[in-house]
């Protein structure tokens, strides 16, 4: 089996390019969705974060996802600490997830794929390329925040630039440059020929 680490910024279209990968068949798991799951889900991550940012970190219905970006996002050492409770869980939950799969490919969907250390658990690379206004603006409008927020959560985030340096094949999704076609060739041309 084949594992793509797929990628992205913020409000590249990221999510856009897994939903093409899996009309092709290609399972995705969505890093990003999953680790949201955990936090609810795992009694772990529950006591470990709540340690670490306060018990009112979580209330009856699960995580208080505003209090907690709020709380990490604006100190560098708590997102560091947050994420060292966070990632090993969602390692090993995709891992299982992996070994269920049947199919000759499999994708693991994360914004910080390179900053996680996710890429260590991929064969391939695929970053999603969107112009940095594009990406505020698209968050904006999906998100509803301010352009401010974006840009706090976007500085939390490898540039897109150094993520090249790392990513074997790259989608640009500019509102310019068709993105159907480019997944397209990258499935049949690239994908498909690829020697590991």
């Amino acid at each position: 089996m084949t594992t793509i680490g797929l990628t992205g910024g913020i409000g590249s279209g990221k999510s856009v390019v897994a939903s093409l990968l899996e009309l092709y068949g290609i399972p995705v798991y969505k890093a990003d969705d999953e680790s949201k799951h955990l936090l609810n889900s795992s009694p772990q991550i529950r006591e470990q974060l709540m340690a670490l940012l306060g018990r009112d970190v979580y209330d009856d219905a699960g995580v208080n996802r505003r209090k907690m970006a709020a709380l990490i996002f604006n100190d560098t050492k708590l997102l560091e600490q947050a994420n060292a409770i966070i990632h090993p869980q969602v390692n090993r939950h995709f891992r299982s997830w992996a070994e269920s799969r049947t199919t000759e490919f499999v994708v693991l969907e994360s914004a910080i794929l390179f900053e996680s250390n996710f890429n260590r658990l991929v064969n391939i690379c695929l970053l999603v390329y969107a112009p940095q206004d594009l990406r505020i603006r698209r968050v904006m409008a999906r998100d509803g925040i301010t352009e401010a927020e974006v840009l706090q959560r976007i500085q939390h985030q490898m540039p897109d630039e150094e993520k090249m340096k790392y990513a074997d094949y790259v989608i640009v999704n500019d509102d310019i440059n068709p993105l159907i076609p480019q997944v397209e060739k990258w499935i049949t041309n690239d994908l498909r020929t690829i020697n590991l």
